[in-house]
């Protein structure tokens, strides 16, 4: 388990593709690094002849062994389970150079020509950020990715062929030994979980997984990619975010990333997962307990238990209170609540019902938790609860404080509290 350090300002996600090791403001969309685009006047060849995409098996004429011979494929990073959020948000034409460049990424590649069909679907230079950032937001794996550039060959005002190359932030070679190392790393994760476990179960054990074993850190290397959640086991939120979207791809469980706004106008990214046909929001970042943005106790004094559950499975009203969706996403509406944590937990109240509170600590209690979060439905059942538990101290007939000093936190923007007994 990595030890969490202590709690700091909730700092957030710079764009997918940025270079920079930190979390930007809102003014990231703009900055999105394209490296340099190389603007050419061919006058003998307007196609860019040389630099098309390889398909697997497919002849190349002038290499070395004639006419006749085969390239073998190359090495290739794309999972096989991979959710197209992105790709199914874009046109036809856009879908053809997402192919295209999920293709190059996907291989380390530079120098590929975009298929001309994207040129005569009427697509130019300026699609290209859209459809790369799509392929970076459904492929996670792409660790190694930064950024990219292109050139353009024209003819008079005509554009005749766009070369695209990904620029990386190591060599193929290292990227292999990386991906090796992600890859026992997600294994080892993944054999923690029940071959009968339902989708809520394994989405819980992911979050609750990477909560445990990551440490948030702005200046984390590699901070903008899996490589840093599974290998290094410190991020800041995209690595999250991404990890959390690796594994529970692998789950088969539909995951895309999100990204958007926190505070003020800070970039934060997030997910959007499908669990029994039903969209929700998952934050693992901010489930890090440590992160709260109000609580009662000073870490100084009080440790504080490592997850908060606030943010596991919640609807578009829920996440809304404390994001803001990017314009620039279309997400659907998440309004079931079937799969959220305290629905599932039994946490979630309507009222002060003395019966459900006794036997969800009673629960807790003999599953050897530590601490127990509780959450109401309305800002009425929230006064009805923290009236109850803290003003008339009816928290003691659930905690008792013989073996310490029950403490709490309370979030009143989430209307939640959490209770465990310290010795501190």
């Amino acid at each position: 388990m990595v030890r969490k350090r202590g709690r700091g300002a909730l700092v957030l996600l710079l764009l997918l593709c940025m270079t920079l090791g930190s979390c930007a403001g809102g003014e990231w969309l703009d900055e999105v690094p394209k490296d340099f685009a190389l603007w050419k006047e061919e006058a003998a060849s307007a196609t860019g002849d040389g630099a098309g995409i390889l398909q697997e098996g497919q002849a190349v004429s002038g290499e070395e062994g004639g006419p006749d011979a085969v390239t073998e494929p190359p090495y290739s990073f794309l999972a096989e389970e991979v959710y197209g959020f992105a790709f199914f948000g874009l046109t036809e034409a856009e879908k053809i150079w997402y192919r295209d460049m999920e293709q190059i990424l996907g291989c380390h590649q530079e120098k590929k020509q975009l298929s001309p069909e994207g040129l005569e679907a009427g697509l130019d230079e300026t699609d290209i950020d859209r459809v790369f950032q799509s392929v970076l937001i459904d492929h996670p794996e792409l660790f190694y990715v930064e950024g990219y550039s292109y050139t353009r060959f024209t003819r008079g005002e005509k554009i005749t062929a766009l070369e695209f190359s990904g620029s990386y932030n190591v060599d193929l070679e290292t990227a292999k030994i990386r991906q090796e190392e992600i890859a026992r790393a997600v294994g080892e994760i993944l054999s923690g979980i029940a071959e009968e476990a339902t989708d809520y179960e394994k989405v819980k054990y992911v979050y609750d997984t990477l909560i445990r074993n990551t440490e948030y850190e702005l200046d984390s290397p590699d901070n903008q990619n899996i490589y840093s959640v599974f290998v290094n086991h410190i991020s800041v939120c995209q690595g999250y975010a991404k990890a959390t979207q690796h594994l529970l791809n692998a789950l088969g469980i539909p995951c895309t990333l999100v990204l958007g706004t926190v505070g003020e106008n800070e970039g934060h990214a997030w997910n959007l997962v499908n669990i029994g046909g039903s969209c929700y929001y998952v934050d693992t970042t901010w489930g890090d307990a440590s992160y709260q943005l109000d609580t009662l106790v000073e870490e100084s004094q009080l440790s504080m238990p490592e997850i908060n559950y606030d943010y596991l499975n919640v609807t578009t009203a829920e996440l809304l209170r404390t994001h803001t969706i990017s314009p620039d996403m279309d997400m659907p509406l998440c309004i079931d609540t079937a799969a959220n944590y305290y629905v599932m937990e039994g946490a979630l109240f309507s009222s002060y019902d003395r019966q459900q509170m006794e036997e969800l600590f009673q629960r807790a209690i003999e599953e050897g938790r530590e601490d127990v979060t509780i959450k109401c439905a309305d800002e009425e059942s929230y006064v009805q609860v923290t009236t109850a538990l803290l003003d008339n101290q009816e928290i003691f007939r659930y905690l008792k404080e013989s073996d310490g000093t029950v403490a709490y936190t309370r979030d009143d923007n989430q209307r939640s509290l959490t209770f465990w007994v310290t010795n501190e």
